[in-house]
């Protein structure tokens, strides 16, 4: 057959995951001649082949791609016939507008793992092992392509035998760009909370084991970023650490060092298994098999657990033998420490801190997952999953970047029919935050070399996501801004992900979101497509005395509806949440109630919940975020059937009737399952007259037992299984939002 020249390009994640190296294989496997490298928008080819072998090479390609790799698209077109003696790989290629993805931090390979311990290795025990299957990517990287020059591995110098490795194309390691060893690559160093190094006769690792088994709370650097680890097994090490960091009641994260320890643990499923043991080593809520330790998750019976993903983790779990809290390293509402400087605001938490010398150039925060009825439901999307390219149903008339929300934010930057998702960048309540969420919008845009024209935003004009949307707007005459309605944003960022182009049934039940009135909404239900929504129910708006103050104290939401339920009678009632307050707050709360007076209108679900775990006596005052709602998931009683009244006129749920019976209840486990089955008994009323798929969005569609209810009566209900349900998927939704959005 005649022999003629091609080009083909690939598109997608398929840099700094050995893509180059396999495509050599591949051309020594069918004999063909020619060059790969990597370009601005991913891997390309110049292959002479004849018709057969190049419809051969390219299924190959296709089905045989490297581990971390990850496809969008491959095309090919014949060019002038060109003569090559050989197949070679070449220097990268550096031009035109950047679409390749950034490949995220994924955990240590098998292969790495056996090298780690195997004495007769030269890289035996060394902390930062890694090959083009595993280690770290997104973290160090400061540009695309991803070259090692354009990483914080640049600043060390291979030494001969790994630039052996780096340039074989046969080698696991060729063009691993953070490629090192005992002799040229990071160290470790041991100092102490005042920054003094450490004198001891044992390695940093061993003598870090040590202080843990002493109890002792440990700062360690990681992939991206510091956690503050102790030895999970020891109550008072634990206790320590909650009390430095200021954090009663909120669950820590256990890290194990295998599944046989995991299971010790904790009841897994398959799928959670499957999930604890990925590259990408997410941490994964489970319920433990029994209370353990009530300091690592008080009250609550679930625990975020993960595996080791850096050989630094696994050296350590390896002598420890046991389990460890691994919490982020943080101030609270910050972002994560990435280096020193941010670290010492924490010097009163930690004793001691694990350091190494590689920079952290973007922080990254872990990944949460939880299972509902076999579904994977992703609550933070970080390390080993972000950033994401997002395919869209339809193409872009406009590059647009998207600044989210205000919690659990997310920024977005979407072009042709692609959109680029941020890794979590967290909550937008302070300085420190603010300036970190702008370097990621400043990291996106520099790195994918990205001049946005349309601007999207959330409504809220208090927003500190917002508030940047029109510093960028002031400075950049051209770009055109497009504010976004929070729930419509959750709906379309199911919608994105699904790939749906019809209309849909979206129930989007949040704790706040900037209504089109102005109000509060939280309890939504709407008709969505990308042409706009319909807002066709909502709960019935209700007072939260005390503004913002009623977010973080569930009694304050229930004394607000047992006023709307029984006026002034509630000053002489009895119950949890009267007997929370005093007579003269009754009183005072009373009046403002009546006159509305810093009390904002709400339709918020997660307000209610609130509400309710007030009510029975379960809640008042929150420690964290959520923790009203896994109150209620832990008092759950799957035997007990049927729910309470409610009213459904006019559009408008009325939530009163089931707050009555509520309170009329004796047993609280009765009570709290009625409730959440109400819940689902509303989603099915409203939902009843339309003959649309049912999409589920929003922060309480994370509640274990709401979800569960809600997929086992509507089993084509619709979730998003990659994009966090909570407002870390808003600036997806909000890109969604502009497809009719003109710049005239």
């Amino acid at each position: 057959m005649e022999l003629c020249t091609y080009k083909i390009s690939i598109a997608g994640t398929v840099q700094g995951v050995g893509f180059r190296p396999f495509i050599y294989t591949l051309a020594q496997r069918y004999l063909v001649t020619g060059t790969v490298s990597n370009n601005s928008n991913g891997v390309e080819m110049i292959l002479n082949a004849d018709r057969l072998t190049l419809k051969q090479f390219l299924i190959a390609v296709e089905y045989e791609y490297p581990p971390l790799a990850c496809i969008d698209s491959i095309k090919h077109k014949e060019i002038t016939y060109q003569i090559f003696d050989d197949f070679q790989i070449v220097e990268t290629k550096d031009k035109g507008d950047i679409s390749v993805n950034i490949p995220p931090d994924v955990s240590i390979c098998t292969e790495c793992e056996k090298e780690l311990f195997d004495p007769k290795n030269r890289r035996y025990e060394y902390p930062f092992i890694n090959c083009t299957h595993c280690g770290v990517r997104y973290s160090i990287v400061y540009d695309l392509p991803y070259d090692r020059s354009h990483t914080s591995m640049k600043f060390f110098q291979m030494c001969k035998a790994c630039e052996s490795e780096y340039t074989n194309p046969l080698d696991r390691r060729y063009h691993a760009q953070p490629i090192g060893c005992h002799d040229c690559g990071p160290r470790l160093k041991l100092m102490d909370n005042k920054g003094q190094l450490t004198q001891f006769t044992t390695n940093e690792i061993d003598k870090t084991v040590t202080l843990l088994e002493e109890g002792k709370i440990v700062a360690i650097k990681g992939i991206g970023g510091y956690h503050l680890i102790c030895d999970a097994s020891n109550k008072d090490a634990v206790t320590k650490l909650r009390k430095r960091k200021n954090r009663p009641r909120k669950p820590f994260a256990v890290m194990v060092l295998n599944m046989n320890m995991a299971r010790d643990l904790a009841f897994i499923s398959m799928i959670e298994e499957e999930l604890l043991v990925s590259k990408e080593r997410p941490i994964v809520i489970v319920k433990m098999k029994e209370m353990h330790s009530s300091v690592i998750s008080p009250n609550i019976s679930r625990i975020g657990l993960f595996l080791p993903y850096t050989p630094l983790h696994l050296l350590l779990l390896d002598k420890l033998k046991r389990p460890i809290v691994a919490t982020s390293a943080n101030i609270t509402d910050e972002p994560i420490c990435t280096n020193l400087e941010s670290l010492q605001k924490l010097q009163g938490v930690y004793d001691y801190v694990l350091e190494h010398n590689r920079d952290i150039v973007n922080g990254c925060d872990d990944s949460v997952v939880m299972v509902v009825k076999e579904q994977q439901v992703m609550l933070r999307r970080a390390r080993g999953y972000a950033p994401v390219r997002v395919k869209l149903p339809f193409s872009l008339k406009h590059t647009v970047l998207a600044l989210g929300a205000n919690q659990k934010s997310t920024i977005s930057i979407g072009f042709d029919n692609h959109v680029i998702l941020s890794p979590h960048i967290g909550d937008l309540d302070g300085i420190a935050s603010v300036e970190y969420y702008e370097k990621n919008i400043e990291t996106l845009q520099r790195v994918y070399s990205f001049k946005p024209e349309i601007i999207a935003y959330d409504k809220h004009p208090r927003y500190e996501s917002t508030k940047v949307a029109f510093e960028i707007l002031k400075s950049n005459e051209n770009t055109v801004g497009k504010e976004v309605q929070h729930h419509y944003a959750h709906i379309l960022a199911v919608m994105a992900e699904k790939q749906i182009r019809t209309k849909v049934f979206g129930v989007a039940f949040d704790g706040t979101g900037y209504g089109d009135d102005g109000r509060l909404w939280g309890g939504e239900f709407m008709v969505c497509d990308y042409e706009g929504y319909e807002r066709v129910s909502h709960l019935e708006y209700f007072k939260l005395l005390g503004g913002v103050k009623a977010i973080k104290e569930p009694k304050r939401v229930a004394l607000s509806l047992l006023f709307s339920l029984y006026g002034k009678e509630v000053l002489t009632l009895n119950n949890p949440t009267t007997k929370s307050f005093s007579s003269v707050e009754l009183r005072a709360y009373y009046t403002t109630w009546q006159k509305g007076l810093n009390a904002p209108l709400s339709s918020s679900v997660g307000r209610l919940f609130d509400a309710v775990a007030s009510l029975l006596g379960i809640c008042q005052v929150m420690s964290f975020e959520g923790e009203s709602g896994m109150m209620l998931e832990e008092l759950f009683d799957i035997s007990v059937k049927g729910c309470y009244a409610f009213g459904y006129e006019n559009k408008k749920v009325d939530v009163l009737p089931l707050l009555d019976e509520i309170l009329q209840e004796k047993d609280i486990s009765i009570a709290v399952t009625k409730f959440f089955n109400t819940l689902v008994e509303i989603i099915a009323r409203v939902y009843e007259p339309y003959d649309l798929p049912l999409v589920l969005s929003g922060g309480v569609f994370q509640n274990r037992v709401l979800l569960g209810l809600v997929l086992e009566r509507f089993p084509d209900a619709i979730i998003s299984n990659m994009i966090p349900p909570n407002d870390g998927g808003i600036s997806l939704g909000q890109i969604m939002a502009t497809i009719h959005t003109s710049r005239s």
